[in-house]
C-alpha cells in the first residue's frame, strides 16, 4: 500500500514536471539575421551604393561651402585695416549669413527629415518591406510563434542553427523574383505578338 503511495506521488510529480516542457514545446521560434539577407539581395546593394554616391556628393558640397566661408574669412582679416567700420560690420553680416546657410544645408542634407533620410526610406524601405512580407509568410506557412532577428538590438545569446530561416527567406524572395521577370517576359511577348497582328 504504501509502495503504491509511493509511486503515485512520483508519477504526479514527473506529471507536473513535465506538464510546462510540454506546453512550451509546442511554441515555434525561428530567427532570421537581417543583414545577411539584404545583402544578398542585388536591389538592396544598388540601392545602398547610390544612396553613398548621394552622401558623398552632399559632403562635397558642404566641403566646398566652408572652404568658401574660410576664404571670405580670411580675406575680410587681410582687408580689415582698409575698410570702415560700417563696411567691416556688413562683412561680418554676410559672413554670418552664409555660415548659416551651410548649417541649414547640413540641416536638409542629414537631418532627422533630411534628404539622406528620406532617400534611404525611398530606396531600402521597399527592399525591407519585402523581406518582412516574406518572413511574415514563412512564419504563417511554417506556423512559427515568433521570428527573431539576429542582427538588430534583441540579445541572442544561443541560438541552433536549424532555427534559423534566412535562406529560406533568400530562397522565397528568389522564387519571387523569378515570378516576376517571367511575367514581364509573358507580357513583352504579349505586346510583341500585338505589334505583329496589327502589321
Amino acid at each position: 500500500m504504501r509502495s503504491n503511495l509511493h509511486i503515485l506521488v512520483r508519477l504526479s510529480i514527473a506529471f507536473l514536471i513535465s506538464f510546462p516542457i510540454n506546453a512550451q514545446k509546442g511554441t515555434r521560434v525561428g530567427y532570421i539575421d537581417m543583414n545577411i539577407i539584404l545583402e544578398s539581395i542585388d536591389e538592396y546593394q544598388e540601392a545602398g551604393l547610390l544612396l553613398d554616391k548621394n552622401i558623398s556628393s552632399w559632403k562635397k558640397e558642404i566641403e566646398l561651402k566652408k572652404i568658401q566661408l574660410k576664404q571670405y574669412q580670411d580675406q575680410l582679416n587681410t582687408e580689415r585695416i582698409l575698410l570702415t567700420p560700417e563696411l567691416i560690420g556688413d562683412r561680418e553680416l554676410e559672413i554670418k549669413d552664409f555660415a548659416s546657410e551651410i548649417i541649414s544645408l547640413q540641416e536638409k542634407r542629414f537631418g532627422p527629415k533630411g534628404d539622406m533620410i528620406i532617400q534611404r526610406s525611398k530606396l531600402i524601405q521597399p527592399v525591407q518591406d519585402q523581406v518582412m512580407s516574406i518572413v511574415k509568410l514563412i512564419a504563417e506557412e511554417k506556423k512559427y510563434d515568433f521570428i527573431f532577428d539576429r542582427s538588430s538590438n534583441i540579445t541572442m545569446l544561443y541560438s541552433a542553427k536549424n532555427y534559423d530561416i534566412s535562406d529560406l527567406v533568400l530562397r522565397k524572395i528568389n522564387a519571387q523574383d523569378r515570378i516576376e521577370d517571367r511575367k514581364a517576359q509573358l507580357n513583352k511577348r504579349k505586346e510583341q505578338v500585338k505589334k505583329l497582328k496589327k502589321n
